[in-house]
Formats: structure tokens, C-alpha cells, sequence
């Protein structure tokens, strides 16, 4: 002898069904989404690394640059210690 589900029980199962394969669905998406955005984010390093390389050449390893200005400031000069000058007395 079978028996039936009610039909309220039958569509609360369905429902939850639905909704189980939905939430799988999202999550399977979101993380293509973030496959993409990690490779995106990589591409960016790489390009950010690339206009470093080209801006060292142009004004020094050790600039400063401002990104709000664009202003270059060159870098600090290292005074010789006193501990230098008198070694190279000697």
C-alpha cells in the first residue's frame, strides 16, 4: 500500500528542494565570479609592476611619489656618520 504525501507537504519539500538547488546554483557562481576577480586582481599587480619598473627609470629606485599629484620627490640623501668620516681619516 503506498501513500501520498499532502499536497501542502509535497510543496513545502519541492519548495525547500528549490530553494537547496538555487543557494548550490549562487555559490557555484560566486565563486567563478571570484576566479575572475582573483585573475583580474593578478592582471592589475602585474600591469602595477610593469609602470614601477618604467618609473624607477625614470626617477630613481627610491622615489616618492605622490598619487593625489603626481609629485616626485627624490630620495633621502644619507649623511655620512661621524663614525664614516673618521674611518676614512685612518
Amino acid at each position: 500500500m503506498s501513500k501520498n504525501l499532502t499536497d501542502t507537504e509535497l510543496q513545502k519539500v519541492q519548495k525547500l528542494n528549490q530553494d537547496f538547488t538555487n543557494t548550490k546554483i549562487a555559490i557555484a557562481d560566486a565563486e567563478v565570479q571570484k576566479k575572475v576577480m582573483l585573475d583580474a586582481l593578478e592582471k592589475i599587480k602585474e600591469d602595477f609592476a610593469e609602470v614601477e619598473k618604467e618609473l624607477t627609470l625614470s626617477y630613481g629606485k627610491n622615489a616618492t611619489i605622490n598619487l593625489q599629484t603626481g609629485e616626485v620627490k627624490d630620495p633621502p640623501v644619507e649623511e655620512e656618520t661621524e663614525e664614516a668620516v673618521v674611518e676614512e681619516k685612518k
